[in-house]
């Protein structure tokens, strides 16, 4: 779409300021769709990089010699998207989305190509914070665009879409990792550093699409106070309790510097706090915005979906790999009910609220299928037949697909058009911190769990002759290495056994099939009791949904000035 036919749709007159969301008279379902194209390559670019870097991790650390460091260029790539995420909405409120969101893509582009380059993982530590940067940007700013040029409504039809990007990225992101990570070398360049390359021809296509497709009219710039105090107490908040989500199971969660994390995160959150309510509407998230109790309430119930829903998928590759004994490419592959169930559920949901215009009904299905699942996920044992745990994994996938697009939509349309960067960037941010708390005490609990349950199954499989019969195979001259190397542990019920094979989950894929049984049946005894922790979390989130008050969808996008006329909208 030219930005002639932009301006000549009504959006613009004679120097006016009027709002981005004057704009959605104005598009065609045809113009939607091409406005799309540009914003889910942008969406693609950070759902992307996540699966394939998790899938390459390990052969990126052993290849820069860092393998304990690892952690660290997770959560720098973690830390500095989520704080990135608020800011952006903010920002695009005052000024408008194409600049930023054409950064956002530029930023990760220079990241991307910078990982590329690493000589060690600190280096790579550094890069990937960078990178973060830009992905803030990408997934908060295309919601919010979608928000700004389409009424709540009507965007449900569109949701579907977006669900298929993450849907892909979660299957084709395991294939790309182990495809890249398992080249020696392409094209004179190290395989593994293709994992970040790949970003730049689908970030280079990204912005010269948006660049040519994205007219939106000029924003009326209301304050120009950027609340950078605000952003620094943030930091000083979030950045110690992220980084002991991520450490406090190997430094202890009452080890002293466990201990200085939760004060200096608790002193920065109180700040970040008394600094918004300083700073009022020039707020990174200005406080009025919880007085809306539709809103407020929306917020937690995000942070709880996240930690459940984000913690139990986490879970779910790790059973394929380590009980199942898949490759990440085959369990990304196995995956594929979840990622099915998850497009299948958004579209449903997508298209009935669009026709209906309500949309509370969703959440609660959703959260009841998802809680179904993750039960379900609960019963699966080292022997339970891999379809039968496919199917509970399709379960899991519908109730994420209803539930996590209507509830983005519900929160965009609880407050004023106006504020939609606003809504859009702080439902994610607190999504994120969510589903980032949840994946390390799910994980917490797992490695809790673990050591006792394979030392269990270790000393259970004394009793079984084929087991110790593998034992005295392994002691015999030219057995294989691996077997040779826990045969005296295991012979002895050392619980420094299970202790190394939680160092090198690797290695239970590398014993012979009698002496992985115990560990394989230790681990999934172990995740079996993290899903139902997990069941139970979801099942919560579901009883929040049903307090939850529905406010009518708007049919149309409200400009900024017929708000104003209208009066204030009415707190829930």
């Amino acid at each position: 779409m030219s930005e002639h036919t932009a301006h000549s749709a009504g959006t613009e007159n004679a120097g006016a300021d009027i709002d981005d969301a004057v704009v959605a008279p104005g598009f065609t379902h045809r113009q939607i769709l091409v406005i799309m194209s540009g914003l889910m390559l942008g969406m693609l670019l950070a759902a992307l990089d996540q699966t394939i870097v998790s899938t390459a991790i390990r052969t990126i650390a052993d290849d820069l010699n860092g393998y304990a460091l690892q952690v660290w260029v997770t959560t720098a790539y973690l830390i500095t998207a989520t704080l990135a995420t608020p800011l952006y909405g903010k920002l695009s409120d005052m000024y408008g989305r194409k600049p930023f969101y054409l950064a956002a893509i530029s930023i990760f582009l220079v990241g991307s190509l910078l990982c590329t380059t690493a000589q060690s993982m600190y280096e790579l530590a550094a890069f990937r914070a960078f990178q973060g940067l830009g992905a803030g940007g990408l997934l908060s700013l295309a919601l919010t665009i979608m928000g700004d040029i389409v009424s709540p409504r009507e965007r449900a039809r569109y949701q579907g879409y977006f669900i298929a990007v993450f849907g892909t990225s979660s299957v084709l992101g395991p294939v790309l990792g182990g495809l890249f990570a398992g080249q020696e070398t392409i094209l004179g360049i190290s395989g593994w550093r293709w994992v970040f390359l790949v970003n730049v021809p689908i970030g280079l296509i990204a912005l010269i699409v948006v660049s040519r497709v994205l007219h939106l009219p000029r924003r009326e710039h209301g304050s120009l106070r950027v609340d950078y105090w605000g952003v620094a107490a943030l930091a000083i908040g979030i950045v110690p309790l992220l980084v002991v989500a991520e450490q406090g199971r190997i430094w202890g969660w009452d080890a002293p510097r466990s201990w200085a994390c939760y004060v200096i995160g608790t002193i920065g959150v109180a700040a970040f706090i008394a600094i918004e309510a300083w700073m009022k509407e020039d707020a990174l998230i200005p406080l009025r915005i919880f007085r809306n109790r539709t809103f407020a309430l929306g917020i937690v119930i995000s942070v709880v979906i996240g930690a459940g829903m984000f913690g139990g998928i986490t879970l779910i590759p790790q059973y394929l790999q380590v009980v199942r004994g898949a490759s990440p490419t085959l369990a990304g592959l196995a995956m594929l009910p979840l990622v099915l169930g998850m497009m299948l559920g958004s579209i449903l949901s997508g298209q009935l609220i669009s026709r209906t215009g309500r949309y509370r009904i969703f959440p609660l299905a959703g959260l009841a299928l998802a809680s179904i699942g993750m039960f379900l996920l609960h019963l699966v044992s080292a022997d339970t037949p891999l379809p039968v745990a496919m199917v509970f994994m399709l379960i899991s996938g519908l109730g994420l697909g209803n539930t996590m697009a209507p509830l983005m939509l519900a929160l965009q349309n609880a407050l004023p058009a106006r504020d939609m960067g606003l809504s859009t960037g702080a439902a994610t941010f607190f999504r994120q911190i969510g589903g980032t708390l949840g994946i390390a005490v799910f994980l917490s609990i797992l490695f809790a769990q673990l050591a006792p349950s394979i030392a269990g199954e270790l000393q259970a499989s004394a009793q079984n002759p084929e087991f110790t019969q593998a034992i005295a195979a392994a002691n015999q001259p030219g057995a294989d290495p691996v077997d040779q190397m826990l045969a005296g542990g295991l012979a002895n019920h050392d619980p420094a056994v299970a202790e190394h094979v939680l160092t090198d989950s690797s290695i239970v894929q590398q014993l012979s099939p009698a002496l992985a049984r115990p560990f394989q049946v230790g681990f999934a005894n172990a995740m079996s009791t993290v899903f139902l922790c997990v069941s139970l979390v979801v099942a919560f989130g579901f009883v929040l949904v049903l307090f939850w008050k529905e406010i009518p969808l708007r049919t149309s996008a409200v400009p900024e000035k017929a708000a104003a006329a209208a009066g204030p909208e009415p707190l829930a």
